[in-house]
């Protein structure tokens, strides 16, 4: 607390935003929303039509090292196995059943998890963006809890940690623009823009961040959860530019604009990260997993690939547990199309532009 406490960013007794409080409620009518959530054909259009592809990952296909020195394996929504110059590092790690504080109710996956945790290896390091549900999960840390692996988080964020097993001495808590060594890797605790919270009340008492992982010969960056905001340039000045970006893409709507970016505004955010140019590769994640908006459950992917289009960047589109190497083939295959039924609708992308991403221009399309 006292940490907490002396933080730039602590203030009245809660975490602060950058660029000022973000709306974290919907702006909306909570009728209008309903009405979203009920509408049956809606409904329909959020779920798979038919059984998510899932690559059946194995030890072999992660234990030989990438021939490039970085190989990244998404694991489904924000979960993202990464080898980085000879380490491992496991972020956002979500293996339980549903993101929910009831192993009963809440949002199921919606595919399996592609191996069994125990089936990774060893991890390095693992990383956590901030402490909802989806993102930092109880039975998982847990599990990893019984390995010899260091956790680097958000300020706060440890004590849910300590309470569920983990020592004190394998904690590094870290407030925005802190880092610490890992191995050869350095992780930065970089500004997001979202909020905190485990209970019906969002205290906002526990940090959130993005993350940096800079090793001998790549750097890497992920998102956590975040609206847009200017702060991804500063990112990008100061640690930049990335060899590969996870950039969150779903669970966006207009009722809660500031807290989840659309996949037009991720392109945007991935520019902005390479210094204002296509460069790395954007690997979309917080879609596909898990039902958390109301958005076609295909719509993230499809947008992406139209936005990230426009501009000529590079994207990864792999099934979950599909490991590939940023520097070498890319999956690009829309795979989700075999499983989704059609989106009558398409993405006017206006402007995404590198000079556009310079001059801060508004981006977002139509909706």
């Amino acid at each position: 607390m006292a940490r907490i406490r002396r933080s730039p960013h602590f203030e009245n007794g809660v975490f602060r935003n950058p660029g000022g409080p973000a709306r974290i409620r919907p702006t909306g009518s909570n009728r209008d929303l309903a009405k979203l959530y009920l509408d049956k054909d809606a409904r329909s259009r959020r779920a798979p039509q038919g059984a998510i592809p899932v690559h059946p990952t194995t030890l072999a296909d992660i234990s030989r090292p990438p021939a490039t020195g970085l190989r990244l394996t998404w694991a489904g929504h924000s979960g993202v196995l990464a080898e980085i110059d000879g380490q491992r590092v496991l972020f956002d790690p979500v293996w339980g059943e549903r993101c929910s504080p009831f192993p009963f109710a809440g949002p199921k996956r919606l595919h399996p998890v592609p191996l069994p945790l125990a089936a990774l290896g060893p991890v390095d390091v693992v990383v956590i963006s901030h402490d909802h549900y989806d993102h930092l999960d109880l039975p998982t840390i847990k599990e990893l809890a019984g390995t010899d692996t260091v956790f680097a988080v958000p300020l706060g964020v440890g004590a849910h940690l300590e309470r569920w097993g983990v020592s004190a001495d394998r904690l590094r808590e870290l407030d925005w623009q802190e880092s610490t060594r890992i191995g050869g890797l350095t992780l930065t605790a970089t500004p997001a823009r979202h909020f905190c919270g485990r209970g019906l009340r969002n205290t906002q008492h526990t940090l959130w961040a993005s993350w940096v992982v800079a090793g001998e010969r790549h750097r890497i960056h992920h998102s956590g959860d975040t609206g847009y905001f200017d702060g991804f340039r500063d990112i990008g000045a100061a640690h930049g530019p990335f060899d590969a970006t996870m950039i969150q893409v779903g669970a966006y709507s207009d009722f809660w604009p500031d807290i989840h970016m659309t996949p037009e505004e991720g392109v945007r955010a991935h520019l902005d990260l390479q210094g204002g140019e296509p460069g790395g590769v954007l690997l979309p994640i917080h879609w596909g997993t898990f039902n958390l908006a109301p958005h076609p459950w295909a719509e993230p992917a499809e947008w992406m690939r139209a936005a990230a289009g426009a501009v000529g960047q590079a994207v990864a589109f792999p099934v979950p547990g599909q490991p590939f190497e940023p520097a070498g083939d890319l999956p690009v295959r829309p795979w989700w199309q075999d499983v989704s039924r059609p989106l009558d609708r398409e993405w006017p992308v206006p402007g995404i532009t590198p000079q556009a991403s310079r001059d801060g221009l508004d981006l977002v399309g139509e909706d």
